[in-house]
């Protein structure tokens, strides 16, 4: 027992002395955080943890050195202080080679570094140094640009820590014209460090930038950067996913290899999917500095300043290295789809090749906030956030689809030459899509128009509420094509199969009877009719053997030139049909058509309401014969033959039919053929054309009935198209509605 309580005294009295040792060697205690004097160097050794509950006041340059780690909390804000005379340090944080910064923000409490000045260049940024290789001729001695410390080596999955929900603001602290900070600036990060939801809001340079290093990134926001929204080079080898780059003042993305020398290796190669550059000062997508091998898929660009007659995919003339690049096509884009062009501004520099697609969806939403973006990543404070009010993007389409597209009714569409959905693509046009033709100019002199080719598919998929709208900038006849769609069902044309649509030149027909093009429903469609010639001219929805297994259903066809629809063969069904002031007949069916129409009306068109034929150039041809089935019908406002059986007739049948209001000058029948066509007179004789419950309303005298002959029976209670010559119940607002606020009825 003595021996023991001997040992403790002398140990109490080994710790008192050194608890009182004031020498030349005290205890390092670490480094101390002053959340109202946030700077200086964690050293190695040091693990600092920050705390959410507490503002952090950044009053100079806060270094993790090697070997130290910086944790930052979900919902930690660090706010840099305004330099003074007194205090002119910059403020900014850095984590150095063999650093580790772990910033743990989450969807609902991200991490914020801000300024207390809240404008662009208040403070420096985050700046972090890897070992990661880059094309540096001084790579792993290279001072990084604003922070001096070292980077890049052959670590190419190097360790610098976790980045997740940050959102850095008013960064980009300038020091000369040449050195200045970004947001996020990456100085040879190796790819096991984590970068993903990241923000940069009104940074006075880039916004986020990767000075070579292996990092993957994804998640990234770039809003209001006074540079570029987005920049990697000097050999950065890296994926980028869901990026998106908004008013920057030059350029969206800037895609470098090395600025020194432009075919320097490791060539920089970048993977970057699920892209929006959008509302840019200059060169959207800047390929610069010999640009390194780049595989881009799924892009959503536009945007370009109106005064700026460039390309959006840019390149240098003088940029021998990326014009290399480009010949050897070590640049791919696939599925870009461009928005908001100028006059004068052009898509690609030339040479390079790029696969478009309408419905590219971006970074995930197109041109605004995506879904993945949390409301409190993206709310700054109560009025500004850094995605504003939704925005509109305007898409030019034209060429041809071979991919499955897409459309959005946020967008703006503009129809500026022939959009050809070809064999094995598909058009999908979501409810409340409007798609506006543009006029013809002496540069761009395309007949606008929309055609679906045989294999192809077209789904218009509008609904009562939110019909799809194709329309004309001129809001006038004739004003543009329409819609056409070719199939591969049977016609009686002699060369089936291989025929040209009178329009557009595709071909047409063939022996699949339940050939699928797809689905339409709810469309109407406005001032189509172009002509070429008095023979040659567009209809509203022109259907070229199209087969049953296609759905048309509530089509509304308004001020079209010719026809407001025509049926040329095939065996589709068709109901809700709806033609008002054609050029020509309201609807049409001939060469073969076998199919069923219910509810169809033709309001006011200059010729016939309906016109159904056999064959214009053998009346009496059979393989197949026009057998149609026509039931809820209403013909009103006829300029002349309101029912013309025409070309041979065909075989029909035609049940519940209101029909009149033939021009009053006209003394002919309701129900008409010429006197000369001997074919469609022997359908009759052999009753293949039969009417039922036919009413017929405000005949002017001198007009009659039916041709001689007809078998027909009469039905005061007859409905037609199911409320007589007014507006039917199943025709929807919306739908009766036109784009300029005029309804038909």
């Amino acid at each position: 027992m003595k021996k023991l309580a001997y040992l403790m005294i002398f140990a109490l009295a080994v710790v008192g002395f050194n608890s009182c040792d004031n020498g030349d060697d005290p205890i390092d205690p670490g480094f101390q955080v002053d959340s109202e004097n946030l700077q200086g160097t964690l050293a190695a050794g040091d693990n600092v943890t920050l705390d959410a509950s507490v503002t952090y006041k950044l009053t100079g340059a806060l270094i993790v050195e090697e070997g130290a780690t910086l944790t930052i909390p979900a919902g930690t804000v660090i706010e840099a202080t305004q330099t003074t005379s007194a205090n002119p340090t910059v403020r900014y944080i850095a984590v150095a080679q063999g650093g580790k910064i772990y910033v743990n923000g989450t969807a609902g409490s991200p991490v914020v570094m801000t300024s207390e000045v809240k404008e662009t260049e208040s403070w420096g940024g985050l700046v972090v140094c890897g070992k990661a290789p880059t094309n540096k001729s001084d790579s792993g001695s290279a001072g990084a640009e604003v922070s001096g410390l070292s980077y890049g080596g052959d670590v190419a999955n190097d360790n610098s820590g976790s980045i997740t929900y940050l959102r850095l603001e008013y960064t980009g602290y300038k020091y000369t014209d040449e050195k200045e900070f970004n947001g996020l600036s990456c100085f040879g990060v190796g790819s096991g460090t984590t970068i993903d939801y990241v923000v940069s809001y009104k940074g006075g340079d880039d916004g986020i930038e990767f000075f070579g290093g292996t990092v993957n990134a994804s998640h990234l926001v770039s809003v209001d950067s006074g540079d570029d929204g987005i920049d990697f080079a000097d050999g950065w080898s890296g994926t980028g996913e869901y990026w998106v780059a908004i008013n920057s003042a030059k350029s969206g993305i800037e895609g470098s290899n090395n600025g020194d020398n432009g075919a320097a290796t490791p060539m920089t190669t970048a993977t970057l999917n699920n892209l929006t550059i959008y509302g840019m000062g200059e060169k959207p997508f800047y390929f610069k500095e010999g640009a390194g091998v780049q595989t881009i898929d799924n892009i959503v660009l536009g945007g370009l300043a109106a005064s700026k007659a460039q390309s959006f995919f840019y390149a240098d003339a003088s940029d021998a290295n990326a014009a290399a690049r480009i010949a050897a096509g070590d640049i791919t884009i696939t599925n870009v789809s461009f928005v908001g062009m100028a006059e004068g501004q052009s898509k690609a520099v030339d040479g390079l090749t790029f696969v478009e697609n309408a419905g590219a969806t971006g970074a995930g939403n197109g041109i605004n906030k995506p879904s993945w973006m949390p409301d409190a990543l993206n709310n700054v404070d109560g009025t500004n956030t850094v995605f504003g009010d939704a925005a509109v993007a305007t898409i030019k389409l034209s060429g041809e689809i071979t991919t499955d597209v897409e459309l959005s009714a946020t967008n703006n569409y503009i129809l500026d030459g022939a959009l050809i959905v070809a064999n094995g693509g598909s058009l999908t046009i979501p409810a409340g899509t409007v798609l506006e033709a543009s006029e013809p100019t002496e540069a761009n002199s395309v007949v606008r128009y929309i055609a679906v080719a045989q294999g192809g598919k077209i789904f218009v998929n509008g609904t009562a509420t939110e019909p799809v709208i194709m329309t004309s900038s001129v809001k006038a006849t004739e004003s543009w094509g329409g819609l056409v769609v070719c199939g591969k069902a049977p016609t009686n044309k002699s060369d089936s199969g291989t025929a040209g649509a009178e329009v557009s030149g595709l071909s047409y027909g063939g022996t699949v009877a339940d050939d699928n093009s797809g689905s339409i429903t709810y469309l109407r469609l406005e001032y189509t009719g172009y002509k070429y010639s008095d023979t040659k001219e567009f209809n509203g929805l022109s259907c070229f053997g199209v087969g049953s297994g296609t759905t048309i259903d509530y089509v509304v066809s308004y001020k079209g030139g010719d026809d407001g629809m025509e049926f040329f063969g095939g065996t589709v069904n068709a109901s809700h049909l709806l033609s008002v002031e054609s050029g020509d007949d309201g609807i049409d069916f001939a060469d073969g058509w076998s199919g069923t129409g219910n509810y169809w009306f033709a309001l006011n068109s200059a010729k016939s309401g309906i016109e159904g034929s056999n064959n214009g150039d053998n009346y009496g041809a059979t393989n197949p014969m026009t057998d149609a089935t026509i039931t809820n019908i209403t013909v009103y406002g006829m300029g002349e033959k309101p029912y013309y059986f025409k070309e041979g007739g065909g075989k029909q049948t035609i049940d519940n039919i209101v029909i009149g209001g033939l021009n009053a000058a006209k003394t002919q029948a309701q129900f008409y053929i010429d006197s000369s066509d001997t074919d469609a007179a022997a359908r009759i004789a052999a009753n293949e054309i039969v009417v039922t419950n036919a009413r017929f309303i405000d005949m002017a005298a001198g007009q009659t009935k039916a041709v001689s002959g007809l078998s027909m029976t009469e039905s005061d209670t007859a409905t037609g198209a199911g409320n007589g010559k007014d507006k039917p119940s199943w025709l929807s607002d919306a739908l009766n509605t036109i784009a300029t606020g005029v309804t038909i009825f």
